[in-house]
């Protein structure tokens, strides 16, 4: 496939992409993880009362930062996330069940070809800079011509349309 050819998935299929991710893939790991911490992960009372305090007018109250055991829990489930994504792009050529779903695909940006280990990884870590501040750089795919988030140019990386799922 030449350059000219390629079609760029664009902001609403990758985000389609990421929720089916999210629910296949990052749920049931959250599962077992909060199972696996007794419940020490995620403390929903704890939650539920910093949200009622916000509510009747205690803005402090959500910024109680988590405890040092939950915190190591939730290394634990991102730790978890980013390597079982790693394997799918690895065996699953540049796809994840949301990115197969949605017929796309992550490709070298200069070879087209299957991204390596590394890409992968320095795109995943990338996810966690786009997100700052305010997701910018996930809507930086809305306004590029090549549909580019900034973890893609991180990663040197382009989301394409797998044409062989179309």
């Amino acid at each position: 496939m030449s350059k000219k050819e390629l079609r760029h998935a664009g902001f609403w299929v990758r985000f389609v992409a990421s929720v089916v991710d999210t629910i296949i893939l990052a749920l049931p790991i959250g599962a077992v993880i909060y199972f696996l911490s007794d419940g020490n992960w995620f403390d929903f009372s704890s939650y539920q009362q910093s949200m009622q305090l916000a509510l009747l007018g205690n803005p402090d109250a959500l910024n109680s930062m988590p405890t040092e055991k939950s915190m190591k829990w939730e290394l634990l489930f991102e730790i978890s996330v980013l390597v079982v994504t790693v394997i799918f792009w690895e065996k699953w050529k540049g796809t994840t069940p949301g990115k197969k779903f949605a017929g796309i695909k992550i490709v070298d940006a200069k070879t087209l070809q299957d991204i390596s280990n590394k890409q992968a990884i320095t795109r995943s870590l990338g996810y966690i800079i786009s997100s700052i501040p305010l997701g910018i750089g996930f809507l930086m795919i809305a306004f590029r011509k090549d549909k580019r988030a900034l973890h893609d140019l991180l990663a040197d990386t382009l989301v394409i349309y797998d044409e062989k799922e179309n």
